[in-house]
């Protein structure tokens, strides 16, 4: 699957219908906002991204997919109007894979399309985290305590997922309300304490491993 982040209705549908007739599954996204709808719902192999979007912009986007650990190794081609040496510099500079210049050719895309996918394939799959009898899968989207799976919302696994990336560190409010929530999220932390609570309660006893640190956040026990 590959999605396609795209304000321009017109290069949207020619660039989706190019891709479904290459023999791609492709998903086309007008707003931010519904391309990460989409991602709790499933993850692509491959993002299209453009820079000039409404919500918030393509390098935004992107810095928020690197800070996610679920999301932190999906590939990313922009896309973009934007052609000079410095605006692809700061797009590869902040995580993308590559970067191509509008107006562009298909068969151009195809071939940058194909060359990352081989690159992804071949690189080490996303860690898997084991820590006591908590076991949890970025990639398939799984938690699993004492052998048995435990259902989470897309934002507690996120958490948890931010939590075993940096284990033993200390993660304050701020920080986990940024990388899970976004940087223009004008929510209260006190939303990442209800989230932990909840968090903790379906974990069971692999709750304890979050542990609170007074006056300053949360960490996760360092991983053995």
């Amino acid at each position: 699957m590959i999605y396609l982040v795209e304000d321009d209705g017109n290069i949207r549908e020619f660039v989706l219908y190019a891709l479904t007739g290459q023999g791609y599954d492709a998903q086309g996204f007008e707003k931010p906002s519904q391309f990460f709808a989409a991602l709790e719902r499933q993850l692509p192999e491959l993002v299209l991204l453009d820079l000039m979007l409404p919500e918030e912009d393509g390098l935004t986007v992107l810095r928020r997919l690197r800070t996610n650990p679920v999301t932190r190794h999906l590939p990313v081609i922009i896309l973009s109007a934007k052609d000079t040496e410095f605006d692809k510099v700061l797009g590869l500079d902040n995580g993308a894979d590559d970067y191509l210049p509008k107006p562009f050719g298909m068969l151009e895309l195809f071939s940058r399309i194909r060359a990352v996918l081989r690159r992804s394939q071949t690189a080490p799959a996303p860690r898997e985290y084991r820590v006591g009898g908590l076991q949890v899968s970025p990639a398939k989207r799984e938690t699993l305590v004492d052998g048995e799976s435990v259902a989470l919302t897309p934002k507690e696994f996120e958490i948890l997922c931010l939590l075993l990336a940096n284990s033993g560190l200390v993660l304050s409010r701020g920080q986990i309300q940024d990388q899970v929530w976004g940087m223009e999220y004008l929510g209260e932390t006190r939303t990442v304490d209800v989230h932990i609570r909840t968090l903790r309660q379906k974990l069971g006893r692999c709750g304890e491993l979050i542990e609170t640190v007074r006056g300053v956040g949360y960490r996760l026990a360092a991983l053995k």
